[in-house]
């Protein structure tokens, strides 16, 4: 019999994936009850058990940690390896039973300084300062918790790239600075953005919300300080402070962030949707914020929709389509003021010009915590036509809950 040879067969094989034919990655397996960090950690019945072993692992892309739920540590996990785009390092639980849960008052619970892992089922719980930190570059949180935390995730300057999404960040209230010298006080963040290019996206972040020497209360569901291009969309917010607070320090920039199809909510006696800066504010300009497609229902009087303060203008805050009724103030301008469309409106006071299609009337949402929109509600079809760019790196083409762009005026489309 005549054989083949390797070219021929190679040619009569069907032919696989690129995907196939790379490094099958390897799955180590944690367990800080049963575990033993001189196992072999290949297995379920044979995992690792600490968080130094996972750290201390020789991580290629693609490979995973399954982490057993119902685990319980006190420290840092550190997550230095690099995974690339195409194969990320991934956390993931396994079992059942509550999410695996790191604590510890000496450092940040999980601390990313490696590119590219996709983290998933760890809880986050009374660290020192941040539940999460993402130092790196492209990593994806995505299903997790982070509680009572000065921040739930923090991405500090370098951390670029991110994204946090499908996750639940509650009662981060604790400050980090709350003392006697006046307007430094800070803390209380379910999302801390020092960096660029983030997305935040599809989260429910509650609680955000501390007493302040300064403020009388401080807190917010995401922060943006120093960080540009971050885009926060599609989240469920209630009961923080504030959702987003925007500024930069001198000769640094917040520019280009975005904030799309949110819906924030409060039963508190403060709080406010958005608060910017411009040039003649310590912490401003933060230059091109965009703030389409929110839905805001704040009913207390010390309330307050939109502040552009300290040089306001149309370079630092644009407003297009959001539904807002507050118990207080609907908006706040000055300067050269915002530039606004589309909207509606609700306030005891209103200190900003409406810009087309902008009416002043209740928006009608179902109740203080669904924010859809009754029949006959001012908000239905009143919003004005956007093109992809508003959206930043989102499409723009579905709502909150996955619904076309109809467009009516608030995060709920139908």
């Amino acid at each position: 019999m005549r054989l083949l040879s390797v070219a021929v067969i190679a040619s009569l094989a069907p032919a696989l994936p690129a995907s196939a034919l790379a490094r099958a990655g390897t799955t180590y397996y944690v367990d800080s009850r049963t575990g033993d960090d001189s196992a072999a950690g290949t297995s379920a019945t044979k995992p690792w058990k600490s968080l130094e072993k996972i750290g201390a692992a020789d991580l290629k892309p693609g490979d995973a940690v399954s982490v057993k739920r119902g685990s319980k540590w006190t420290g840092t996990l550190t997550l230095s390896a690099k995974g690339t785009a195409a194969k990320p390092i991934v956390i993931q639980p396994y079992g059942t039973g509550p999410m695996a849960k790191i604590s510890g008052m000496d450092g940040n619970c999980v601390v990313v300084t490696g590119n590219h892992w996709r983290i998933s089922g760890l809880r986050a719980s009374g660290c020192q300062w941040a539940g999460f930190e993402l130092s790196g570059d492209g990593n994806e949180l995505v299903g997790v918790r982070a509680d009572r935390n000065i921040a739930g995730v923090l991405v500090p300057p370098g951390g670029s790239r991110n994204i946090i999404r499908d996750s639940t960040l509650t009662s981060n209230a604790r400050m980090s600075v709350n003392d006697s010298e006046p307007d430094n006080d800070s803390g209380a963040f379910g999302v801390l953005l020092n960096g660029d290019d983030n997305t935040v996206t599809g989260n429910t972040i509650t609680g955000s919300y501390a007493p302040s020497n300064d403020y009388g209360f401080d807190g917010a569901a995401v922060e943006i300080f120093d960080g540009d291009r971050n885009l926060i969309t599609h989240n469920t917010a209630r009961d923080n402070e504030t959702f987003t607070e925007l500024g930069a320090r001198k000769g640094k920039t917040a520019a280009g962030n975005v904030f799309a199809f949110n819906v924030v909510t409060s039963s508190r006696k403060h709080g406010s949707f958005l608060i910017t800066r411009g040039a003649q504010h310590i912490v401003g300009p933060v230059t091109g914020t965009i703030a389409v497609h929110n839905s805001v229902y704040l009913p207390a009087r010390e309330t307050i929709g939109w502040s552009c303060h300290g040089g306001c203008s149309p370079s630092i805050l644009k407003l297009r389509n959001n539904a807002i009724s507050v118990g207080g103030e609907a908006g706040y301008e000055d300067g050269k003021g915002a530039d606004d469309a589309g909207g509606v409106y609700k306030g005891r006071t209103y200190a900003f010009k409406l810009g087309p299609r902008s009416v002043k009337a209740d928006p009608r949402f179902v109740s203080r915590t669904d924010l859809h929109l009754r029949p006959g509600s001012p908000a239905l079809g009143r919003g004005v036509r956007l093109g992809a760019a508003w959206f930043g790196r989102a499409s723009g083409g579905t709502d909150i809950a996955g619904l076309p762009t109809a467009p009516n005026a608030g995060a709920f489309q139908r």
